[in-house]
């Protein structure tokens, strides 16, 4: 039987003088970034993992650029899409640590030295995707300080409103007609529960046929923050389950680092009111 040739159907078969599939997506660069520095097997696990997980936050800061960018213009409509684009983002990056849980700890201790200091705590996109969902900690600028212009974007987000700042904004215009009485945003701290912000979005959940908008929006809210927590829940999981209690590379407590990052909220208000309904 002769070989089957797509050719015979049309396919474009020699690509001297066109794009191809690895021209566009420029794949010589990207898959020549692999560089293990010890000799171990697993060491590309570990490398491919991370890179990839940058690739997908890179892709979740496009994503909520642009939500935050048609929240101010009262687009809704495409600011949902993106968010349920970002949700998904994050189931995909907890689904890798499925991938990097096939890792022992004696397959980690082959190679673990060959990182030196380097550490995902390092992370100035992780860091920037918290900043724009309104975890600002001014102090997780230090760690970026060799690198100016990962300092200055990061600088750059802390002053201006983060998006749940521009979702509360929309929260107190919506129901109250005006801003007058909207909280100041916090530029450089993380954001507590505010009990005027939790009473509005109680209106809201006490009323979701008058207010179905902004009940929408607070369970997309809700909902990708689920998705984060589940992240990060499987993140310390697969830390202990590697190395244990052992400090981290980066010089961080491990395992009781990550379990102190659980009890971070991103939109307090919106899980406490919950108890109240």
């Amino acid at each position: 039987m002769a070989a089957y040739d797509p050719a015979t159907d049309g396919a474009k078969m020699s690509y001297k003088d066109a794009m191809s599939y690895g021209d566009y997506l420029k794949l010589d660069g990207i898959l020549g970034q692999q560089n293990p520095q010890s000799t171990a097997h697993d060491e590309m696990l570990f490398i491919i993992q991370h890179q990839t997980s940058e690739l997908w936050m890179k892709l979740a800061l496009h994503e909520l650029a642009a939500a935050r960018e048609a929240l101010i213009a009262d687009d809704l409509t495409h600011m949902f899409k993106m968010l349920a684009r970002v949700s998904r983002i994050f189931e995909q990056l907890n689904s890798a640590w499925d991938v990097l849980r096939t890792m022992t700890p004696a397959d980690y201790t082959t190679f673990r030295e060959a990182l030196g200091p380097s550490s995902g705590f390092q992370s100035h996109q992780y860091r920037l995707i918290e900043y724009v969902l309104g975890n600002r900690n001014p102090n997780m600028l230090k760690p970026h300080a060799h690198r100016p212009e990962m300092v200055a974007a990061l600088e750059a987000e802390l002053a201006r409103p983060s998006f749940y700042d521009e979702v509360i904004r929309y929260l107190f215009v919506t129901l109250d007609g005006d801003d007058r009485n909207l909280p100041a945003p916090r530029m450089n701290s993380p954001h507590g529960a505010v009990p005027e912000v939790q009473s509005r979005w109680k209106q809201v959940y006490e009323d979701v046929d008058t207010h179905w908008r902004l009940y929408e929006l607070g369970e997309k809210l809700v909902d990708l923050e689920d998705y984060f927590r589940r992240w990060r829940f499987n993140h310390v999981t697969t830390v202990e389950r590697v190395i244990g209690f052992k400090r981290g590379t980066g010089g961080t407590s491990g395992v009781q680092y990550l379990r102190r990052m659980l009890d971070m909220e991103l939109f307090p208000e919106l899980w406490h009111l919950r108890g109240d309904l």
